[in-house]
């Protein structure tokens, strides 16, 4: 819990940086990662701290559904066929990539790696905590 915990505040702190700092001004699919990222940060915490493995059932499905809008925001930034419809997404494109290191890797990109991280720790500690009842 506590490594998953990690990965969605340094997740957090990023958005942050790339936002306040940056003055990267995010798009409706970046704030819809966000919605879904920030309670995991606070919850991942909370489980982290009084160490609740069941906390690993409510926090799944969170990562799940953001990885989802992470990898269909990553894929209108990167498949020219869908770029049109990222053009449409509200006053900033969601198919602007502020980010692009070694061609591939994108705010939204990291964003998947963060939530697939959190589900794959979050499945593990499901399967271990089952072992313990």
């Amino acid at each position: 819990m506590l490594v998953a915990w990690v990965i969605a505040l340094v997740a957090t702190l990023g958005s942050l940086y790339f936002s306040e700092i940056r003055l990267f001004v995010p798009c409706e699919l970046c704030w819809v990662q966000r919605i879904f990222m920030y309670p995991l940060a606070i919850t991942l915490a909370i489980a982290s701290i009084k160490k609740d493995a069941r906390q690993a059932f409510y926090t799944l499905p969170i990562a799940l559904i953001g990885m989802g809008f992470s990898l269909y925001h990553y894929m209108l930034q990167k498949i020219s066929s869908l770029s049109s419809i990222g053009e449409s997404c509200g006053i900033i494109p969601c198919n602007v990539e502020y980010v692009n290191h070694l061609g591939f890797i994108t705010i939204p990109f990291l964003a998947f790696i963060a939530f697939l991280s959190i589900s794959l720790l979050m499945l593990w500690v499901i399967r271990i905590s089952k072992g313990d009842d």
